[in-house]
């Protein structure tokens, strides 16, 4: 048994937007504003929201990855920010932006990453595992399946993948990799058949994937930090829209709009109000059953939208 699929690769689009529509109109663009798409990928959103703004309009797209950068849009109100949207202040800074009127981040790995075999990113394709958003940077999931020790790589699966089965395969890595170096997505792939019921490996694979990619790239640090900047960047009135793909970002991003922070701890004022920074504007949005029918990548997004108060 196996869940390696061989696919065409000039079969497969670059990545299909999530919430395109709904994600650009949350941030309500005005014509001469100043906007951030921090997660450039195929360029929707960006492309959206220059559709949408004046000639005296701006609008910065961050991305890590040489493979999106070439995505991005020609158009002289656009301008890349190549790095990690870690750093959103200082490249603003570095551009002469102190505030911006909206900022969007479409946290999901885009559909290129997961077709692209060569990434590693994928338990369809044989491939080296390698999951790094950013191909320069030294530690990729080779690294993490062979040096990380089991208990590290158990509390990983668990926290990061949700894992019900995070100790007994962090177990089966020890034993392989005591005879060889685990370097292959086929070789994590057999692990987890062995370990693993076979009716439940469908299911159970993807979470060990996530786990490994999320540790790599840093990707809920980097969330944490991004998020704790946004407000003293924002205008009064100024938007943030976030889509999330699983609970543990939505759950930061819900409790940063809630209480400020990410315990969601809500401090009050002498008059029982909520000391924080932004407020949460409506409720989370899912795509629509269309939406997830054409694009079923999109089935577990979430949006959040935030108001700088």
């Amino acid at each position: 048994m196996g869940w390696m699929m061989v696919l065409n690769q000039n079969d497969m689009a670059y990545h299909t937007t999530v919430l395109l529509h709904e994600g650009v109109d949350a941030l309500e663009v005005k014509a001469n504003g100043v906007y951030v798409d921090v997660t450039l990928g195929a360029g929707g959103h960006s492309r959206e929201i220059l559709k949408r703004l004046g000639p005296e309009g701006k609008l910065f797209g961050f991305d890590q990855d040489s493979d999106a950068v070439k995505n991005q849009p020609d158009d002289p109100r656009f301008q890349l920010c190549f790095g990690n949207f870690r750093f959103i202040s200082q490249f603003l800074t570095a551009s002469g932006v102190d505030k911006v009127d909206g900022i969007i981040a479409d946290l999901g790995v885009s559909g290129h990453h997961f077709d692209a075999a060569e990434r590693g990113f994928s338990f369809r394709f044989d491939a080296r595992l390698d999951m790094r958003m950013n191909p320069s940077q030294e530690k990729d999931a080779v690294q993490v399946v062979n040096e990380y020790e089991e208990r590290e790589l158990g509390m990983l699966f668990k926290r990061y993948g949700e894992s019900g089965f995070a100790k007994q395969i962090s177990r089966a890595i020890g034993r392989v990799r005591n005879e060889k170096r685990i370097e292959m997505t086929t070789d994590l792939v057999r692990i987890v058949e062995q370990v693993v019921p076979e009716r439940k490996v469908k299911g159970e694979l993807p979470k060990i994937f996530q786990a490994i990619r999320i540790e790599v790239n840093d990707e809920l640090q980097v969330l944490e930090e991004f998020l704790t900047q946004v407000p003293d960047l924002l205008n009064t009135g100024g938007r943030l829209v976030v889509l999330s793909y699983h609970s543990l970002e939505d759950r930061m991003v819900k409790h940063f709009l809630r209480s400020g922070n990410f315990d969601d701890k809500q401090e009050k004022d002498v008059f029982g109000n909520v000391l924080r920074p932004m407020d949460q504007i409506g409720k989370v949005i899912s795509p629509s059953d269309e939406e997830i029918e054409a694009n079923p990548r999109a089935r577990s997004a979430k949006m959040r939208v935030g108001v700088k108060r």
